[in-house]
């Protein structure tokens, strides 16, 4: 087995007596694209920061690179690629303006770094935006920017904070196929993501942080089958309904939620839990038959209340 990229052993972080990173343990593999899910709060974000040498660890042993961040930070740097949640890029400054600078931030020569830049507008779909200025570009426009700029450097490993956040969803899809083919060229991807679709698109492996702790690991399917029965079917009721039926529903499926604006039902046979509403005479007014999907997956394992 390949030493991997990244490993943590019991990795922790506190802020003062908040608990923000509990002794959680990962490997992330060269080629990779590997997933943090979570919500907020979960740990993620303190995780990150971590890998990427913007806060010491407090407990517990990380590797990158096969680099020890606390007196290697440098050398773990110069090999990484980061692109943050929130949009950064110097509006005063063109598109390729924005990717210069960053390459100077790298000791990279002026003629790497023009090379890089045709590349890596051309590979953003940004090349006919080159001398424009960075404030009127849209948001796709700019998170494709943000993208390209992590990568003058050629990085072994990018880092994506949300990448896709706030975005429409043609945006959206242009950003994973673009990231698609980074993964496919050989880069080590590191992904954080409310879009449960995006972690099922992108990532080869992912864990699922709650409260600082891992509680659950593997790739996309393999964590549907193992958490989720096959199936889901949603009913919605007429408005008061729902209390009054409720108690009917139990043993339908193999798991039900009874949620303000409807029921959700968890089975391996969509088909036989209606016939089976049926025969107890429950009649909703909406029925929706679907797979059982990431998302679901990701609401048993860390509940569904909002976290601030």
């Amino acid at each position: 087995m390949a030493e991997p990229l990244v490993q943590a052993r019991g990795l922790t972080k506190r802020f003062g007596d908040f608990l923000a990173v509990d002794a959680i343990d990962f490997d992330i593999a060269k080629g990779e694209a590997f997933g943090f899910l979570g919500p907020n709060g979960a740990g993620k974000t303190s995780t990150m920061k971590m890998i990427t040498t913007v806060s010491p660890i407090t407990e517990g042993k990380l590797s990158v690179f096969g680099f020890d961040p606390a007196t290697e930070g440098r050398e773990i740097r110069k090999r990484l690629g980061v692109v943050p949640q929130e949009d950064n890029l110097d509006l005063e400054l063109t598109v390729a303006e924005n990717l210069y600078v960053y390459g100077r931030y790298h000791d990279m020569d002026r003629a790497r770094i023009r090379q890089r830049t045709e590349e890596l507008l051309e590979f953003a779909q940004l090349a006919d935006r080159a001398k424009s200025k960075v404030e009127p570009l849209s948001g796709g426009m700019k998170r494709r920017l943000i993208i390209a700029r992590a990568l003058i450097n050629e990085p072994e490993l990018v880092i994506l904070d949300e990448p896709t956040t706030g975005l429409d969803p043609q945006a959206r899809h242009l950003l994973w196929d673009r990231l698609y083919r980074l993964k496919r060229e050989g880069a080590t991807l590191i992904i954080t993501t409310h879009y449960m679709d995006e972690a099922e698109q992108l990532c080869d492996r992912l864990v699922v942080m709650d409260k600082g702790k891992i509680v659950a690991e593997g790739s996309p399917p393999q964590l549907i089958s193992q958490h989720a029965p096959r199936e889901v079917v949603e009913l919605r009721f007429a408005e008061g309904a729902i209390d009054d039926i409720a108690l009917r529903l139990e043993g339908v499926a193999n798991r039900s939620e009874v949620l303000a604006d409807r029921v959700i039902l968890y089975t391996d046979d969509a088909e036989t839990t209606q016939h089976e509403l049926t025969a107890r005479d429950i009649h909703p007014e909406q029925v929706l038959v679907r797979r059982s999907t990431l998302e679901d997956v990701f609401l048993r394992l860390t509940g569904r209340s909002l976290i601030d």
